[in-house]
């Protein structure tokens, strides 16, 4: 059973920066990917920035040039830098891990961004 845990989320003003950080209980490279997902009420789970074990990153155009998705090998931790926050970041995030039996997913933690 893989667990993941994400830290860092908060309330930011619009323009501020967070960074979230997700600890996985296996090595992250032994997963097909890892990603950051959001979620707001009514709305479904979107995928935000993933990255391959191999290292291939892809992110939604929403978030293009504003967050960065990076990872340390040694701790089992997945990051995702968010800049410059606008008011439609406001979200929970989650991480997720896929391998080839099953999709792991954090608890989640709230990103709230305000005008």
């Amino acid at each position: 059973q893989v667990q993941l845990v994400e830290s860092g989320g908060g309330l930011v003003q619009a323009g501020g920066s967070l960074r979230l950080s997700c600890a996985a209980s296996v090595s992250i490279i032994s997963l097909n990917h890892m990603a950051w997902f959001r979620q707001t009420p009514g709305k479904q789970r979107e995928l935000v920035a993933r990255i391959s074990s191999g290292g291939s990153i892809n992110y939604v155009d929403s978030v293009k040039g504003r967050f960065t998705i990076s990872r340390d090998i040694a701790k089992k931790t997945v990051y995702l830098q968010m800049n410059s926050l606008k008011p439609e970041d406001t979200a929970v995030y989650y991480c997720n891990g896929k391998n080839m039996w099953d999709d792991y997913w954090g608890q989640g933690t709230q990103v709230t961004v305000s005008s």
